[in-house]
């Protein structure tokens, strides 16, 4: 994967713009210290929607404090303008992060765009016992978290439309990570949830979907919906740490 600049990323002009000033800045901070730049996730794939985050992945040979300091102010001024995130990573501490959040960089490796330098993913893989030992991770972490979203504000129905969107990036990504490891990987991960959800062959399953989509568009679910839309999200869950057991029964 060669190197992009942010005209040719096919984003909206504002978070190409964002994006474009922070890699200059990044560069100008961090100078030869910058191994790479990547725009990961939805970004990369040129999908981001009204409630999506923009991802970038910094690798450094070291971390200074004078170039994180020069770094700050273009970082806080880029997340305030389109929720840009960044992960500061030093290139040696990549391989044991791939294994110590295995579902998320899997992800990464599968989407994602270099703005500067070489490919950190180019020669490395995330190995399948790490993917299933964080798979059971992120799953739990994620059903234990809506139980209490569900609990604090089930009656806020405005409220639990973002909880729905947020919770289909952890989603999508292991239900991506699970077919992986089935031998039948999926072309994104939305598509990955979309197979899972169809084999599972529960309507209400389709209709947690649907909700996803449309609220991760910007739109509104309709009201006393909410929380069955939760409860449906959160026995998918359940449904996808079964077959992760079973996974985890075969190897």
């Amino acid at each position: 994967m060669g190197e992009a600049v942010a005209s040719e990323m096919g984003l909206p002009e504002p978070v190409e713009r964002a994006i474009g000033s922070f890699v200059a800045s990044a560069q100008e901070a961090f100078g030869a210290d910058l191994v790479s730049i990547v725009l990961f996730g939805s970004g990369a794939e040129q999908n981001l929607r009204p409630t999506s985050d923009v991802n970038i992945l910094v690798v450094l040979k070291r971390f200074d404090q004078a170039a994180a300091d020069m770094i700050r102010e273009p970082l806080r001024f880029a997340h305030a303008a389109v929720e840009l995130n960044a992960m500061f990573m030093l290139e040696a501490e990549l391989p044991e992060a791939m294994e110590a959040f295995a579902v998320k960089f899997s992800d990464i490796l599968h989407r994602h765009r270099v703005l500067h330098g070489s490919d950190p993913f180019a020669s490395v893989t995330v190995s399948d016992a790490a993917l299933l030992r964080r798979l059971k991770q992120v799953l739990l972490n994620l059903q234990i978290r809506l139980r209490e979203r569900y609990i604090l504000i089930s009656l806020r129905e405005e409220q639990l439309g973002r909880v729905i969107a947020d919770a289909a990036p952890p989603l999508r990504a292991s239900a991506a990570s699970i077919l992986q490891l089935e031998g039948h990987p999926a072309p994104s991960p939305k598509k990955a949830l979309e197979r899972v959800v169809t084999a599972l062959g529960d309507p209400s399953f389709s209709a947690v979907l649907a909700a996803m989509t449309r609220v991760r568009g910007g739109e509104r679910l309709e009201p006393g919906q909410g929380p069955t839309i939760l409860i449906d999200l959160m026995r998918l869950i359940g449904k996808l740490r079964e077959n992760v057991e079973r996974l985890e029964g075969r190897s």
